[in-house]
């Protein structure tokens, strides 16, 4: 059995999805990645694929109080 790990991409503090990994061309999905988290935990979801793509883009942690919520 294949297990799917579902990600939340984090920027600004919201849950988005980049159009081919372009920060310029992002679609918000939720505004709050907390909610998110427990949306797929409530479905069975044990573990998430967490992407602080501000981080990623500055090469150091920035949304680290989310994911400290998350975990």
């Amino acid at each position: 059995m294949i297990e799917l790990i579902p990600a939340i991409d984090i920027i600004g503090g919201k849950c988005v999805r980049l159009s081919q990994g372009n920060y310029k061309s992002k679609k918000v999905y939720n505004e709050n990645p907390v909610e998110v988290a427990k949306e797929f935990e409530y479905h069975g979801i044990r573990r998430l694929h967490l992407v602080d793509l501000d981080g990623a883009a500055s090469n150091h942690i920035v949304n680290y109080h989310i994911l400290e919520q998350i975990a």
